[in-house]
C-alpha cells in the first residue's frame, strides 16, 4: 500500500444470499462516491474479529457508485457514522 490512504466509512453489513457464513461489509467515501467492499466468513460461532467504525485503505482498492440514490445514501450513513463513532471503535 503506498504512503496516501482514503478513510472510508462502514455504510452497509450484510450476509450473503449465495453462501452461507459470508458477511459482507461496505464502506463508503464521505462524500459517498467511492466504496470499498470486505467479504469475511464466519468459520465458527466463536470467531470473533472486530468490524470497525472506519477504515484507512488504498485508493486504488476502491470502487465508483454509479447510483446517485446510493451516492447520497451512504454519504449521509458516513456523516451519520463519523459523528457517533471513532475510526477505530468496533461496532
Amino acid at each position: 500500500m503506498g504512503d496516501e490512504t482514503v478513510r472510508v466509512w462502514l455504510v452497509e453489513r450484510t450476509y450473503s444470499d449465495d453462501e452461507q457464513n459470508l458477511i459482507i461489509l461496505v464502506y463508503a467515501t464521505p462524500d459517498g462516491e467511492r466504496y470499498f467492499r470486505k467479504e469475511r466468513a464466519l468459520t465458527s460461532f466463536t470467531d470473533v474479529r472486530e468490524t470497525t467504525a472506519a477504515l484507512d485503505v488504498d485508493p486504488e482498492n476502491l470502487g465508483t457508485v454509479d447510483d446517485e440514490d446510493r451516492r447520497e445514501q451512504y454519504a449521509t450513513e458516513t456523516t451519520r457514522m463519523a459523528e457517533i463513532h471513532d475510526p477505530d471503535e468496533p461496532i
